[in-house]
């Protein structure tokens, strides 16, 4: 094949520089993205991967370097149509507007009017339907986009990406609210609309995901580009050493707590059924100091017992005990006053305020403490946050930085700092590293163990296998019953296996 035979690449990134004030964004950075290909870009929290997609996309220009998408330059930073005709990102949390129908959201803007003007909406939904049979989505054109899974909905975001003419697509965490099942499932999207000419960004911090996907990697670390390679040419060790400035990956020091199963209840569940049926019959205890995982799939019921537990729903039938105490059910505050410090699953919708400060989020849960008559002592208030943001080791210029302009691990370490700050007895996680970086996962995984150790009991529900090593026990859900329960030094295949349902000695 002869050079003018070679298709250029989709996008093309050259020595471009960001700052935002004294901090140095992106560093001359490079990337190349060739047509077809799933290329993948790591790196841990503040490396600069958000910078670069905020570029990509064209909502900020760079301070110096250039971005060319197939040979041309980038359009105009106010010429939206042009951007929307090259590229589009999947962000982990999603833009489709949940009180609109499929159909109203992939052309929102851009309805079939009739001679008269107004919208035809069958025309819109015989075209949306059109659209999403053209590329494979399963989704009803005439169904509330709130109706539908986080799956669906991303699905949906690529087909209105699609529809603009975008061949360049941008995943961002897309896995982080997925079970095992729907992950597999976007996979095989990914690598069908490859086939049809479709190229893809892939930013994830689970690099197993990035040997299961994607063709090349390039790691950012410090704002900078480090490697580029293509995925089977660079081992697991040296892709973590990239991200991390290490010469090897340190594995966290291994958890020397000893579990006295005598010890009185942190937490006490018995026959708790759900509305629904979404779980049924669920029984368990977790002693003071032990780690208890809940395991499961989507739809396995873990994470609905996990929010029964500290009053975020209420269940039709049995009981919950905190430290001996039964706290109104259906009552998040009463569950904090038996003694529950609670991380929910979305730090973006439950777990933060974005627009107040590092300090008032990590507070939040302890009012009394801030000051007398409902009014706040700020100096009491930014002591006590200077404490938690030491504890944590969250990176932040101030207390009074709002939550929103801190990269996703220290979001989540500020929603761990609040948890935390009344001294749990019981400490109840749900999914509590998603989206996070290497080195974040491994701080609060570390966080929960110490925690532990000072007597407290945890409840982790998550379907994240890193996760649950730390637990002294998993019980895993299926169907909405717990059906097995496992001990230290449980092996990857079993676990998975439980909780696919799948018996391996069948």
């Amino acid at each position: 094949m002869t050079d003018s035979m070679v298709e250029p690449p989709v996008v093309e990134v050259t020595g471009v520089t960001k700052r935002y004030g004294p901090t140095v964004a992106l560093d001359g950075v490079d990337l190349v993205v060739a047509p077809g290909q799933t290329h993948a870009l790591v790196g841990r929290n503040g490396a600069g991967k958000s910078t670069l997609v905020s570029i990509l996309t064209g909502l900020q220009a760079p301070d110096a370097g250039r971005v060319t998408f197939g040979g041309r330059p980038a359009p105009r930073l106010a010429d939206r149509d042009a951007w929307r005709q090259l590229v589009a990102c999947v962000y982990q949390k999603s833009t489709i507007s949940p009180a609109l129908t499929v159909a109203e959201n992939l052309f929102l803007n851009r309805y079939d009017r009739g001679r008269t003007g107004l919208i035809n909406w069958s025309a819109t939904r015989r075209r949306a339907g059109e659209l999403l049979a053209a590329w494979s989505v399963d989704v009803d054109p005439r169904a509330l986009a709130g109706d539908l899974s986080v799956e669906q909905r991303q699905f949906v975001e690529i087909a209105r990406a699609l529809s603009f003419g975008a061949r360049f697509i941008i995943l961002d965490e897309p896995t982080a609210q997925l079970d095992g099942a729907a992950i597999n499932r976007l996979f095989e999207r990914i690598r069908h609309l490859q086939k049809q000419g479709v190229t893809f960004l892939f930013i994830s911090h689970h690099l197993q995901e990035i040997y299961e996907i994607c063709d090349v990697v390039t790691v950012f670390r410090d704002a900078r580009r480090i490697v580029t390679a293509p995925v089977a040419e660079l081992p697991r060790t040296d892709l973590v050493a990239a991200m991390t400035g290490d010469a090897a990956f340190t594995e966290r020091q291994e958890d020397l707590r000893t579990v006295d199963a005598a010890a009185p209840a942190a937490l006490s569940v018995r026959d708790l059924t759900g509305a629904d049926g979404v779980y049924r019959a669920v029984s368990f205890r977790i002693a003071a100091g032990e780690i208890v995982g809940l395991a499961g799939a989507a739809g396995s019921g873990r994470t609905e017992v996990a929010e029964t537990v500290v009053g975020w729903r209420s269940a039709v039938a049995g009981q919950v005990e905190i430290v001996g105490r039964r706290p109104r059910p259906g009552s998040v505050p009463a569950a904090l006053a038996a003694g529950a410090g609670f991380v929910p699953q979305d730090r973006h919708r439950q777990g933060f305020v974005p627009g107040m400060s590092v300090a008032d989020n990590g507070t939040l849960s302890v009012p009394a403490r801030l000051g007398r008559f409902g009014f706040i002592n700020t100096g009491r208030r930014d002591a006590i946050a200077s404490g938690l943001i030491k504890n944590l080791a969250i990176k932040t210029p101030s207390p009074r930085l709002a939550v929103s302009g801190l990269s996703g691990g220290n979001q989540q370490k500020v929603v761990m700092a609040r948890a935390l700050a009344d001294d749990p007895r019981l400490l109840v996680l749900i999914n509590p590293t998603a989206g996070v970086d290497v080195r974040s996962k491994e701080f609060l995984l570390d966080k929960v163990q110490q925690t532990a150790g000072s007597g407290a009991g945890v409840l982790i529900a998550s379907d994240e296998l890193d996760d649950l090593r730390v637990c002294d026990r998993v019980l895993v859900m299926f169907r909405g019953r717990v059906t097995t329960e496992f001990g230290r030094g449980w092996h990857d295949h079993e676990l998975v296996a439980a909780m696919e349902g799948m018996d391996l000695d069948a």
